[in-house]
């Protein structure tokens, strides 16, 4: 079919209008779906934003635990710290502990070892001590012997010193009687006796040397001519450390004098005069170490 040459312009401008309106619709359409597809994208992002911002708030909440949980590390760590040096201090106090436990139970067993000894040394003591006390009671019924012996010596000697005076004056009459031969010679044997009796010498200077040799023996107490003190050891004590000697307030001995003690002219210590009797006299060792030497009948004289 053929169409008029004016016709084709108006026909192509048609096509064009048809094909433009086709592609304005086409991209109408095209604009409405990408408006959408903006819109949604939109909805999406602002949905995006908004999980966003949820995201970071539970970002921050999270760093905040982050920032907690580590503040309470780290005090945890502290306290673990704190926990394995108190574990140290009690594995250092307990083995301290173990050691001193150890050493009590050596120090107990060394007691009762100690206790043991005690115990043995207790009951020694207590043997002792009885053995004392019976060695105690033996020495005090020694000594209440001794001291009767004493008052037994105390009184013999002075039945002998008696017997010795009355003799003396026996003797001495019988002398002045037999020198004298008349009664006016045996009125001086009173007078001779008298002076016998008071100490005086004048009746000795009468008497024969064989009389005199015969008193000495008879009376071994008697003071020597020189005037000075001399007597003799009667009993050596050597439990109580004391001595009794023949000699007493009748020959004016005193409590605390000193006298010496001589055997066979060897001297061997001093002694002090601690009870007198009237003729006797108990002392004391000023030396202990003597008392093995003294022996009875030694010569005591007053220290000089």
């Amino acid at each position: 079919m053929n169409i008029p040459r004016d016709k084709i312009p108006i026909l192509i401008l048609g096509l064009l209008i048809v094909v433009s309106l086709s592609l304005a619709g086409g991209v109408f359409v095209l604009l409405q779906k990408e408006h959408a597809k903006n819109l949604a994208l939109q909805d999406e992002l602002e949905e995006a934003k908004t999980r966003q911002r949820i995201t970071e708030s539970k970002l921050e909440e999270s760093k905040k635990q982050v920032v907690s949980l580590e503040s309470k590390l780290q005090e945890a760590q502290q306290q673990i710290d704190k926990l394995n040096t108190d574990l140290e201090q009690e594995k250092a106090m307990k083995q301290e502990a173990l050691a001193q436990a150890e050493q009590i139970r050596i120090d107990l067993e060394q007691q009762k070892g100690i206790r043991a000894d005690l115990e043995i040394k207790l009951t020694r003591a207590q043997e002792d001590a009885k053995n004392m006390q019976r060695q105690l009671d033996r020495l005090q019924s020694e000594k209440a012997g001794l001291e009767i012996r004493i008052k037994d010596l105390g009184a013999q000697a002075e039945r002998q010193q008696q017997a010795q005076a009355k003799q003396g004056v026996e003797l001495g009459t019988i002398v002045v009687g037999t020198e004298s031969g008349s009664p006016a010679k045996a009125k001086k044997t009173g007078k001779a006796v008298t002076e016998k009796k008071s100490g005086k010498k004048k009746v000795e200077k009468e008497k024969p040397e064989a009389e005199k040799q015969e008193q000495k023996t008879a009376a071994p107490q008697a003071i020597t001519p020189a005037g000075s003190l001399e007597g003799k050891v009667l009993v050596v004590n050597k439990d109580y450390d004391f001595v009794v000697i023949n000699l007493g307030s009748k020959d004016n001995v005193s409590a605390g004098e000193v006298f010496s003690i001589y055997h066979k002219d060897n001297y061997l210590g001093d002694i002090t005069i601690e009870k007198v009797h009237d003729s006797m006299s108990a002392a004391g060792f000023v030396s202990a170490g003597i008392k093995d030497q003294v022996k009875e009948g030694d010569r005591v004289t007053p220290k000089s």
